[in-house]
């Protein structure tokens, strides 16, 4: 089944959640030479949220494209930012930002329609082209009954292109390609060398013509270096997961391949995946990438990593 969209999606994607400061602090003028280095790139499609540094990251992106034409821009719904008198409290949700801000779940539509106009006066934009609903985890119901009907309102009015749902699961975002009319998925950390658990999502997807964006490809970090360590969806990595990915990782060496560059060629080999989403904080990093992401991987890779197990067959 294919499906008509209203948006040609890229092969590859700015994520903006470092761009808000996750986990540690980035300067201002180090973002924005982040976003101008992704633009130099040729990267056209770049991704951003409230959540992210409550507001922070949205306003860097809008920053940098303003003046910009023929990109695609994509936010969030479902955390309204409400003043708050924490002060300088510093958040408690991974950002280093200061919570002067605080984050209100709402999937009503009056809430959707609130955010995505909340969205764009702080990217300064007139418009954004994907809007998805923002982990819905404990509110199922509820953005499937008023937050989808609201953003299916908003695409008909042409107020965006393409509407959708983005979570670190697979299971909420199958409902609601199962029982509402959306566009695309964005699935984080559930389709990566590591991590296959999305695949009855991404067939799904494939059958119905839904587009999925990938992101958390490297894991939130165990698998964005040649020698895997750091995190795995943000928690220090458990031994037996560094271990698989040295494994990994050495099969990737014999076919002169480095490990994140198979974690950013891996989820297009299936047919539901239109765009990869990395994230970035530093522009030696999105030349690395976006270098890494220019070289073929052989064929003889996968077969290998079948082989040995350290994917399954066809995966």
């Amino acid at each position: 089944m294919t499906k008509n969209l209203n948006v040609e999606l890229p092969r590859q994607g700015l994520g903006g959640a470092p761009l808000g400061n996750l986990f540690d602090t980035v300067p201002e003028e180090q973002a924005r030479a982040t976003l101008d280095a992704a633009w130099e790139s040729g990267v056209r499609l770049y991704d951003t949220a409230p959540h992210y540094g409550l507001g922070l990251s949205e306003r860097r992106v809008g920053s940098a494209l303003a003046g910009r034409s023929g990109y695609l821009l994509s936010t969030k719904v479902g955390r309204l930012l409400v003043p708050t008198d924490a002060g300088d409290t510093p958040d408690d949700d991974h950002f280093a930002v200061s919570a002067g801000l605080q984050r209100v779940w709402d999937f009503s539509g009056d809430g959707v329609r609130r955010s995505l106009e909340d969205s764009l006066e702080r990217l300064g934009l007139p418009a954004v082209h994907i809007a998805l609903i923002h982990d819905p985890d404990d509110h199922v119901e509820q953005a499937i009954a008023e937050a989808y009907p609201a953003l299916a309102e908003l695409r008909d009015e042409g107020v965006v292109r393409a509407i959708g749902v983005g979570m670190n699961q697979w299971e909420a975002p199958l409902r609601f390609v199962r029982e509402t009319d959306i566009d695309v998925v964005m699935l984080a950390g559930r389709y990566t060398l590591l991590d296959q658990s999305g695949l009855p999502l991404l067939d799904e997807c494939a059958r119905r013509g839904v587009r999925v964006l990938a992101a958390g490809v490297f894991n939130s970090g165990i698998l964005a270096t040649p020698e895997p360590s750091g995190t795995y969806d943000y928690q220090p990595a458990p031994s037996p997961l560094v271990e698989r990915a040295r494994r990994i990782a050495e099969v990737c060496d014999r076919h002169g391949v480095t490990l994140p560059q198979a974690a950013m060629a891996f989820p297009l080999r299936h047919p539901a995946v239109a765009t990869i989403v990395v994230g970035a904080r530093a522009p030696e990093e999105v030349t690395a990438n976006t270098a890494l992401w220019s070289r073929s991987v052989p064929t003889d890779l996968w077969d290998d990593l079948e082989s040995e197990g350290l994917l399954p067959k066809n995966g």
